[in-house]
């Protein structure tokens, strides 16, 4: 298929290996080295895409990480969808698919195109604010349409079937950026010896010199790119990264780097030798010293249909003719406001086409490239802009006018002008985004017309990134930033002689953003700030004469900066525009904040092979296996794969979840059962100072806690609120064994350490988790002394040698073992802990013994019910972040008098932790026995209340008790504690309502005899 608007020759492409790609369902034909925004280019494509708000027809304007308009979804299956692709960053490929992300038939004839140009003076900034406040009850139809009609591409429904790396790396001199600074900057650090990185964006280093004419010791500049690269490449110490966006400047030089491995050869990843490799990959940097070399992105000129396919940016013509050899037109209008317009011009002149005028918006232009366009014969309308471009799917004409930019008016008649393509230059601004990301303030340079940035501690800047555009001078700037940079990392850098370059004279720029039209803003046609998101001069306008003087509130107001290219185009002409309309200067009105990352980063880039079982891994407890076994039913705990229930098969028929937990239940109330808890979290704590270190951190008192003893404790944020408890054994004066929940285990670590290491360094004291070290084994049941005396060695077990709360060491089994006397049923129990590697020998050997008893494994539901009828709290089910002490009536376990304030005691002080109508932990019992009340149920107090009814409180646990014979359940209600007896009501989705009982949150055993027997 022919490529209409291809060179013969030229460019940096190879043209003897075709490849073949669809768009928007047609196939074409490009080259390698292509982009696929060269290779639409090239085959005469100008409608790429629809715009997010007006779904206007929109071309390709930029040729890299700028673009904003030709945003594609990637992909032929579809597990292989990649929404939102920058065609201009794209590299073909052979089998290539892309299509338009906007565009309904297609993106020719698009249906919402139509209303977006009849009713688009109807949609202002705020349109959707205005229009959709009311009725409330149609938001979620409205929200609906509006998403449906201004989506951005869409997610794949099935599996990616690609992998993606994480590295970690450490360096001397991170280099960000490969142009002429770069590359100098990256030569002068390595021959120092320092570990250098050096990484581009692009798919090939080289940066501008790759579409330049520029002569370096009277040589084409890529030679000299060839050589410094082939000195690199050979050097162990120096790390190439090419097609890789450094995308984060965090603190202390920490730099995420994302690489795009595998991107440029298919839609998945190839495999080598059986092997899938990465698509990409997130290298996690750590540089002694950054080099910002990013260069700078041309502004475009704000005029009315500057957004017509055929619209371009001055740089965008150079490159798309000198690197891919492709001229995207036949008849070209240049617009500019200094010298780097002309270079466009001469391009296309030298590609063989038709140069019609640049209208240039100096009176005087007289640049050396001014020169050379005059001496070729180009018509140069000096003092004069484009003001319009016309044309629906393409450019067909343009008119120039003279115009007054002090005044911001047009100055005389306009001429019109027949052409295809109309390119822009507003100037240079340089890329500062990586060094604003920790929240420095880039600084307005007036000589400039731009923003510089202001570096952070550990930055440094050369070329454009910095403000200095000459290349002789971004060389040298690049030269020594290398050297400086491994000068403050420790090393010695070696002389580097730069190579020799002809300087060009400039003439000076004029600041101009947007051309003035012949009608005032709000009324002339439509002049784009923000391509994508189609922001308006005239939107930016009405929003400060709607009060938005902010420009962080005219950017959320008119969504300008909000797209895939974060107004990597139009910001700087936004603000100038808003500072206009405002009164003030551009640095009074300042720039919006920058934050990473700098270019969209797929989600598995971000993740890595942190995914599936390497995100959430599962956690076994040493006992798994014979779980598996025994055919239980398993439940996610936290990350710990936890026996839900062990269904048994009676008469060929498995039990149901009801059935077997309440045969586990009658097991532990009348004769013995077994828990696996080697999940409990555990955390051993030791040293001088542990025993305050607990009375500060526990709602109780720890001083007296005597060798062998066992104490409950609960743990309190700063707020007041429970948020952890369990028991916390004293093994020696300096040593303690803390438990906590299974879930909140690795919170109470981090809780732990972030308290001893901000607040009390002074206390010696040290904490380690032992979770996995030890496995942990529950008998209970009044024959639980029975079962363990027949096991246990070096342990009296007698009631009174052996009291509730202690704990003993001696061995079970024949395995060293501590044995704690804990109960979580309120029946006799024995906590079995032994080194994890024997619990299996332990478990079997009870099993064995335990034949006689009818010993029966339990699980996390039989334990939930036990625990609820003596209620016995579980954080996190029967807490939510809003609980005190108090409110679970567990005064008890908190010591007001105690020497040092503990954490969250001055919260506790509150007059709202004080109220008497805080939701209380309470006991319900429903009036229907039958009745297992819903968790989360709501509770009220006249069920005949008109809707919405006042809500007092939910339910937090409810079971079914086999020994109660009858549903019960634990729930907060406001001053539940002085609502004993009380009726209260509990209505359903199915409209019913339920009635229960206010009682007691103690079902079974109130005075405990039966875990002290």
């Amino acid at each position: 298929m022919s490529q209409p608007n291809r060179l013969d020759t030229g460019g940096l492409i190879d043209r003897s290996t075709p490849l073949r790609f669809t768009f928007n369902g047609k196939e074409y034909t490009g080259f390698h080295g292509d982009t696929l925004a060269s290779a639409l280019l090239a085959n005469g494509v100008d409608v790429v895409n629809r715009s997010f708000k007006y779904s206007r027809p929109r071309g390709i304007v930029a040729a890299g990480a700028e673009e904003p308009n030709a945003v594609v979804q990637l992909g032929q299956a579809e597990a292989e969808q990649v929404p939102n692709v920058r065609a201009t960053q794209q590299a073909l490929f052979e089998g290539l698919t892309a299509r338009s992300t906007n565009g309904w038939p297609n993106v020719q004839r698009d249906l919402m195109g139509t209303i977006g140009k009849l009713g688009g003076k109807l949609m202002p900034p705020g349109f959707y604010y205005k229009t959709f406040m009311a009725p409330a009850s149609l938001w979620m139809t409205y929200e609906r349409y509006i998403r449906k009609s201004a989506g951005l591409g869409r997610s794949p429904l099935e599996r990616d079937p690609d992998i993606y790396d994480h590295i970690n790396r450490h360096c001397e001199v991170l280099v960000i950026g490969a142009g002429p600074a770069g590359l100098a900057a990256a030569l002068a650090a390595s021959r120092s010896g320092a570990r250098v990185i050096l990484c581009d964006e692009q798919e090939r280093f080289g940066g501008s010199l790759l579409d330049g004419q520029e002569l370096l010791d009277d040589r084409p500049a890529l030679k000299w790119v060839e050589e410094v690269l082939e000195e690199l490449a050979a050097n162990p110490e120096v790390t190439l990264l090419p097609r890789t966006t450094a995308n984060g400047y965090h603190d202390h030089n920490f730099v995420t780097l994302h690489e795009r491995r595998s991107e440029h050869l298919a839609h998945c990843a190839p495999r080598v030798e059986g092997r899938r490799q990465s698509r990409s990959r997130l290298h996690r940097v750590r540089a002694a010293r950054v080099v910002l070399a990013t260069g700078a992105h041309e502004r475009p000129l704000v005029y009315a249909g500057n957004d017509v396919p055929g619209n371009l940016l001055c740089s965008a013509v150079s490159t798309y003719i000198r690197r891919y050899g492709v001229v995207p037109g036949k008849r070209l209008v240049v617009s500019t406001s200094n010298d780097d317009g002309y270079r466009a011009a001469l391009d296309w002149l030298d590609a063989g086409r038709e140069v019609v005028a640049v209208a240039d918006a100096r009176p005087a232009p007289d640049g050396e490239l001014v020169e050379v366009a005059r001496a070729r014969g180009i018509r140069i309308l000096p003092g004069a802009a484009v003001v319009e471009a016309r044309g629906e799917q393409r450019v067909t004409s343009v008119r120039v006018a003279a115009i007054d930019i002090e005044a911001f008016r047009v100055t005389g008649a306009s001429e019109t002008l027949d052409c295809d393509t109309l390119a822009s230059s507003g100037g240079f601004s340089p890329v500062i985004h990586l060094a604003s990301h920790t929240g420095t303030r880039p600084s307005w340079r007036d000589d400039l017309i731009a923003f510089v940035p202001n570096l952070p501690r550990g930055m440094l800047a050369a070329g454009a990134a910095g403000g200095t555009f000459g290349l002789a001078e971004a060389l040298a700037e690049g030269r020594d930033a290398g050297l400086e940079a491994v000068s403050q990392a420790g090393f010695e850098g070696a002389e580097l002689i730069l190579p020799a370059v002809a300087s060009r004279r400039d003439g000076a720029a004029v600041a101009l953003f947007q051309v003035p039209h012949e009608k005032p803003t709000l009324r002339a046609p439509k002049q784009f700030v923000d391509l994508q998101n189609d922001v308006t001069a005239a939107g930016i306008e009405l929003a400060t004469r709607e009060g938005f003087e902010s420009i962080e509130h005219v950017k959320r107001y008119t969504a300008m900066g909000f797209g895939t290219d974060q107004g990597k185009l139009g910001n700087i002409n936004g603000m100038a525009i808003a500072a206009r309309c405002l009164g003030r200067s551009i640095p009074e009105v300042g720039t919006t904040v920058f934050r990473p990352n700098y270019t969209p980063v797929t989600f598995g880039a971000i993740v890595g092979r942190h995914c599936g079982a390497l995100f959430d891994p599962e956690r076994y407890s040493a006992l798994h296996q014979w779980h598996v076994g025994q055919g239980a039913e398993f439940e996610d705990v936290g990350q710990w794969k936890r026996p839900w229930y062990f269904p048994r098969t009676v008469n060929g028929k498995r039990e149901t979840l009801h059935e077997a937990v309440m045969r586990e239940c009658r097991a532990v109330r009348e004769g013995v059962g077994i828990l696996d808890a080697s999940t409990l979290g555990k955390i051993d704590i030791q040293g001088p100072d542990a025993r305050e270190f607990l009375g500060r951190i526990y709602t109780n008192k720890w001083a007296k806690l005597g060798v062998g003893k066992v104490r409950y404790g609960l743990m309190c944020k700063d707020d007041g609120m429970v948020m952890d408890d369990g028991t916390t054994s004293c093994l020696a004066e300096d040593h303690f064994l803390m438990t906590t929940t299974t879930g909140g285990a690795a919170g109470v670590l981090e809780w732990l350490e972030l308290w001893h290491q901000t607040e009390w360094p002074e206390l010696d004291v040290s904490f380690t988790s032992v979770t996995d070290h030890w496995a942990t084994m529950t008998v209970t049941g009044p024959r639980a002394r029975e079962l363990m005396s027949e096991l246990t060695e070096g342990i009296d077990l007698d009631r009174e040698a052996f009291r509730f709360m202690d704990w003993r060491e001696g061995k079970v089994a024949g395995v060293p073992a501590r044995v704690f006397r804990i109960s979580f049923t309120g029946e006799l129990a024995y906590e079995i802990n032994v080194q994890a590697h024997a619990a299996m020998h332990v478990w079997k050997v009870l099993f064995t013994h335990g034949e006689k008893y009818d010993l029966t494994p339990y699980g996390t539901e039989t334990m939930h019910v036990l625990r609820a009828e003596k209620g016995f709290i579980i954080a996190g089910q029967d807490t939510d972040g809003s609980v005190t002490p108090e409110d679970l009536g567990m005064q008890w376990a908190v010591g007001y008098d105690k020497p040092f304030s503990w954490v969250g005691q001055r919260a506790l002080t509150r007059s709202d932790t004080a109220r008497q109508d805080r939701k209380q932990l309470v006991g319900l019992k429903p009036r229907d026995p039958s009745v297992v009340l819903e968790e989360g149920a709501q509770i009220v107090l006249d069920p005949d209340h008109p809707i919405p009814m006042p809500m007092v409180g939910h339910v937090t646990s409810s079971y079914y008790s086999p020994t109660l014979e009858t549903g019960f359940a634990l729930a907060v209600v406001k001053g539940g504690h002085q609502r004993m007896g009380e009726t209260v009501y509990l209505p359903c989705v199915d409209g019913k309502v339920h009635e229960a009982e206010i009682v007691s949150t103690i079902f079974l055993d109130p005075k405990g005899e039966r875990q002290n027997v």
